[in-house]
Formats: C-alpha cells, structure tokens, sequence
C-alpha cells in the first residue's frame, strides 16, 4: 500500500518574520565580528566612505556650476534675439501690410496679410528653428498665431499677467513647460515675453531639449568619473594597506606562536623602514625574552633542587634528634618541671618539623612535575568518614562538632585515596583553625559525572579576593594570629595540588562574619573533563539569607580564574552527626 505523502508544512507569517529577524542577527553579528578583527577591511570601508562623500560633494558643485553656466548663455542669448525680434515686430504690427511689401505667399493678388500672420511669419523665418513665436492680440481673441505647432496654453498665465502690466517692449523670461498640437512630446523651454504697439503680445519659445542633453550627458559622466575614481581610490586604499596590515599581521601570528611556547619564531626583516625596525625590536624582544625564560627555568630547577636536596638531607639528622628527643620526652617525668616542659616543646615543634619537611618534600615532587595518582574506584563516603576519624582527636581538644551529610547510597569514583583523604584532612584542620568552636558541617553529593565534599565552618570567614589567595603558600588572612593547631602553611597550597592532578578543583567561599566553604569537586571517572559541581560553592542558607534580605536574585561569589564550574542542584542527601 502505496504511504501518502506528506503535506509541506506550511510557515505563518510570524515564523517567517522571526526566521528573517534571526538570520540579519546572523549577518549583522558576522558583520560585526570582520569589522572588529580587520584592520584592512575598516581602513578600506572608511576611505570608501570618506572618498564618496567628497566625490558626492564635488559632483553636485560641478553640476550646479555647468549646470548655471549653460543655461545662462542660453538664456542671455534668448534675450538678445528677442530684443532683435521685438524691434523687427513692431514695424509689422503698426498697420496692415500690403502683400507686395512682404513675400509672395499672398492666396491672391491684391490681398492683404493680417498684422499678427505677417509678424509671426517674419520672426518665425528668422528663428532658422532655432525658435518659436507666439503671438497675441489683446483687441481680438483670435488674431493670434503660433508657430512650430505650439499650443497656446503654454505661454504661462503669471508671464502673460508680467508682458500686460508693463511698458512696451520690456522683456520677461520665465521657465515653462512648452506643450504642442499633435504627437510631439512636451519639452522644457525658455519663455521670453514683450508688449508691443500697445496691444500686441509676443512671446519667443526657445526649447532647451538640447541643453538638458548635454546636462544629462555630463552629469553621466560625472557620476561615472565620480564612481570610477573611488574604486579606484578604494584600491588604492586596500593595496596600501595592505603593505602595512600584512607585516602586522605575521608580527600577531609570530607573537601568538611565541606566547605558545615556540621561543625559536622570529620576524624577517626587508628593509630599513618603520615596519622593518618593528621586526628588528620584535626579534630582540623574543631573543632577550628566550633567555630570561631560560634563566627563570635553570633558576627555578635549582631552587626545586635545593629544596628537594635540604629536605632529603635533613632526613638523617632528624631522625637521629628525633630519636634523642623520643627519649627524653619518655623520661620527662623523672626531669625537673622545666626541663620536663623542654622536652613537651621539643617533641611539639619536632612533629611539625617532620610534617612541614614532609610537605616540603610533597611540594618539590609537584614542582618537579613528578607527582602520580595511584587510582582506585573507592566509595567516597569511607574516604571522608577517615578523614573525619583523623580530625576527631583535634576537633574535641577545640571543642568542635562535625555534621555529616552523606547520601545514603555509595558514591563511588576513581581517586587516590590517599591524596583526597589528605585534602579532606587539611579542609577539616583548616575549618577547626578558623571555626572558632562552632559547628563544622561536611556534606558529600554526587551526580552522574562528579562527586564533591564541602566543608562549611562558621568562624571568622574570609575578605572578599581571599578566595584564591588562601590556597598561596604560607599565605595568613590575618599575619598578626598565630596558627594555634601548629599548621605549616602548606596544606591548602598541597590540597589545589592534589585536586588539579586528579582533574578535579579546590575552590573556597567566604564572608567576614558568615563562616567558609570549601568544595572539593572530582570526576567520577578518572581523565573525565569535569563540567559541574553537585553541590553549590555558597551555603545554601547563606543565598536564602541573600535573597530575603535584598528581595532579588542571589549572584553568587565568582569561582577561581582557573576554573569556572556550572553550579547544579544538590543531590538527595541523608544527614547524621558523629560526637
């Protein structure tokens, strides 16, 4: 059975409308986009414009000047002939002429011409074509006669009105629209009128069909000319751009492949002049530049040295100063109450003397770029129930609670364990440090692609920019506070670490008076570009409080310029608290 076709779905009016809105936007964006990244095409575009605007201006003076010049002589000249014309006429208007005084186009002998016929055949065989007469009597509406089948309604009533009121033989122009009898086509012409003889008048009508010729002509080639001169200009233009944008151009190509890394491009330089001096300093830049990288690279890899090599050779008499201290903090109680309090402080300050040579050494591993993962699936909630086992000792000696939020189904994720646990550790030390015995929150959400651990203290908070600044080395918020759980100021700086080898980001929120929160947010699958966060980076209570008080939408605290995380909604999570 044969399937019917379908009907062509037909488009609304709307639609259309929409769907022509949205590909200008297009074109107006590509537009937008070449106008911005084209030094040539806005160099080439603005002397096109500037050079029609001149060739526009100049045409337009040209035209009103030739313009003005041809109808002038043509109408000086119409004047001069009519004022010939007048004194001609009024000698034929004086009295009726016998036919033997004019020419022999007499019907019969003895007959005599009319006034008007014999004055409007006199100039009218004068005129060689050049010009028609009209000729009125105001005595008798039909002694009047127009020659060259000009009809008698062209003569322009405000002319007439003009040749009646004044003196005789007083000339008047005026530019009208001359009409015919029969099939010729109306024309533009001059009109010149006089009063003759009391009640006669004529009227001269010059065509000016020849002058509006040559006009039309000139001005085509003047718009022609005009039009040639700025694509040519426009050429012109482009080509010497050109010679300048080119150079430029492979000056941005070879700083973009320098700012890559290939420190070896350099420029050719052709030539002595502004361009070649350019390529000259770029070279010299780029040599003095490979060098100072060089120098800033030995220099950097002796310094990782030297701190790889202090801490390794401080291994061995630590362990010997650590054995004697081990001893006499064993017989302390056998030591007087000061040298008992000596030997307590010497074994507090070995131990974090072992921890900061430790992170010491973990930093120079990272610096060397020899730091590796030793990836397992493992169940994220048994990662963060160690840490927290780990951070329990120190927490009750703070007076510090944790509130744990962990889902009830398991999180797995390829991770270090050893490594996050580490991170989780120095998150939870962090937050007793600055949580001034308030309670510590830590929840742990997941979704398909990532899983992530905030730990939310309510202390001292940080200053707004002190988000990227606390993962610094030995950074303090506050220089003054000493560290009361005998931190080396290394932990968080170890902890970004950590996190960025496995894909993953650290990032911190904080407020001055509202507490901190730092999220620790890792693919579930190892090697996985990470695009979101289960959970929020600000406390979901701290956005409520945001959004009542300013009664609009919360903005939340910019994430780390090396990450830039779409914040999705938390997860279904249970919660429980360990004393």
């Amino acid at each position: 059975m044969p399937v019917p076709a379908r009907k062509p779905r037909r488009r609304t009016p709307g639609q259309i409308a929409r769907g022509v809105r949205r590909r200008a936007r297009r074109l107006a964006g590509r537009l937008r986009h070449a106008w911005r990244r084209s030094l040539q095409l806005r160099v080439v575009t603005s002397t096109l414009v500037l050079s029609m605007a001149v060739v526009v201006v100049l045409g337009v003076f040209l035209m009103q000047s030739i313009s003005a010049s041809v109808l002038t002589s043509s109408e000086v000249a119409a004047v001069e002939e009519s004022r010939a014309n007048v004194a001609t006429a009024s000698g034929y208007l004086t009295q009726p002429t016998d036919v033997t005084d004019i020419a022999q186009d007499a019907t019969a002998p003895g007959q005599t011409m009319n006034p008007v016929d014999a004055a409007a055949k006199a100039l009218t065989d004068r005129s060689g074509g050049r010009y028609d007469v009209v000729v009125f009597n105001e005595g008798s509406v039909g002694e009047g006669r127009a020659s060259g089948q000009v009809d008698w309604t062209s003569i322009p009533e405000s002319l007439r009105a003009k040749v009646q009121s004044t003196e005789e033989q007083t000339l008047y122009k005026e530019i009208a629209t001359i009409r015919y009898i029969g099939a010729k086509q109306p024309e533009t012409g001059l009109v010149v009128g006089a009063r003759v003889n009391g009640s006669y008048e004529i009227y001269h009508v010059f065509p000016l069909g020849d002058e509006e010729k040559t006009l039309l002509t000139v001005q085509q080639m003047v718009f022609g000319a005009g039009a040639a001169l700025v694509l040519l200009l426009a050429g012109v233009a482009s080509l010497v751009t050109r010679q300048v944008v080119t150079p430029v151009r492979l000056a941005r190509q070879a700083a973009e492949r320098l700012a890559a890394g290939r420190l070896e491009e350099r420029l050719k330089v052709r030539g002595e002049d502004d361009l070649a001096r350019l390529a000259t300093s770029f070279n010299e830049m780029a040599s003095n530049l490979a060098v100072k990288i060089h120098q800033l690279e030995e220099l950097s890899q002796v310094q990782r040295q030297f701190v790889s090599d202090v801490s390794h050779e401080l291994r061995t008499p630590l362990t010997t100063v650590r054995m004697a201290a081990d001893l006499l903090y064993e017989g302390r109680e056998d030591f007087d109450a000061a040298s008992a309090r000596a030997a307590e402080l010497m074994q507090n300050q070995l131990e974090r003397f072992e921890s900061m040579l430790a992170d010491l050494l973990e930093i120079s591993r990272y610096d060397a770029g020899a730091a590796t993962l030793d990836l397992d699936p493992v169940d994220m909630r048994d990662v963060v129930l160690r840490a927290v086992g780990d951070s329990e000792t120190l927490a009750e000696r703070q007076a510090t609670r944790f509130e744990l939020r962990l889902p009830n189904e398991p999180c797995m994720a390829e991770v270090d364990s050893r490594r996050v646990e580490r991170i989780l550790r120095n998150l939870l030390f962090n937050a007793i440090e600055h949580g001034e015995g308030k309670d510590i929150v830590v929840t742990l959400g997941a979704d398909r692609d990532a899983v992530a651990v905030a730990v939310r203290d309510h202390g001292v908070g940080l200053k707004p920019g002190e988000e990227t600044m606390v993962f610094d080395r030995f950074w303090r918020a506050d220089p003054s506070r000493a560290r009361t759980i005998g931190g080396t100021g290394l932990g968080l700086a170890i902890s970004r670490e950590d996190a960025m080898l496995h894909g993953g980001w650290l990032q911190a929120w904080g407020a001055p008076g509202e507490g901190s929160q730092f999220r620790l947010s890792l693919p579930r699958v190892a090697g996985t570009p990470l695009r979101g966060s289960p959970l929020p980076l600000v406390p979901p209570e701290v956005e409520m409080r945001r959004t009542w008080r300013g009664h609009a939408t919360p903005v939340l605290t910019p994430a780390p310029a090396e990450t830039a995380p779409r914040v999705r909604e938390n997860v279904d999570a249970g919660a429980f608290d360990a004393e």
